[in-house]
């Protein structure tokens, strides 16, 4: 009887730890709260050169899909935040169209080789209003 009742309180005490555990830590990896401390001081902090480029930026990240751009390209289709790998005369770019309150621009700010094709950026669903 003894045994049976340290073991119910063993398996209880770890199922509290563990669920306790799940609700504490948000994404804020190791660090405890010293590290969540530096992530509310970095909000005070100069934005970052990626979240100051207008275009977007070029990023290692998975693309989404994938386009090539030739002489006959006038145009490229974006939603907001999306990532795609861009091929340009057999290099490419991998790049996040991070551009916040810019509709169009044209290709070649990002890319001097793609002269007279224009971006349209449409909203992400994800972020308009309901």
């Amino acid at each position: 009887m003894k045994t049976n009742t340290t073991q119910l309180i063993l398996i209880a005490a770890l199922g509290l730890a563990v669920t306790g555990t799940s609700y504490a830590h948000e994404d804020y990896s190791e660090g405890g709260s010293a590290h969540w401390i530096s992530h509310v001081s970095e909000s005070k902090s100069q934005p970052t050169a990626n979240q100051l480029a207008p275009y977007g930026y070029a990023t290692s990240s998975a693309a989404a899909r994938e386009v090539t751009i030739d002489s006959g390209t006038k145009y490229l289709n974006v939603t907001r935040l999306e990532t795609i790998r861009i091929n340009v005369g057999g290099k490419s770019v991998t790049w996040m169209f991070d551009t916040l309150g810019t509709a169009s621009f044209p290709l070649a700010n990002v890319i001097p080789e793609t002269g007279g094709v224009t971006v349209y950026v449409a909203e992400n669903p994800a972020y308009q209003g309901s």
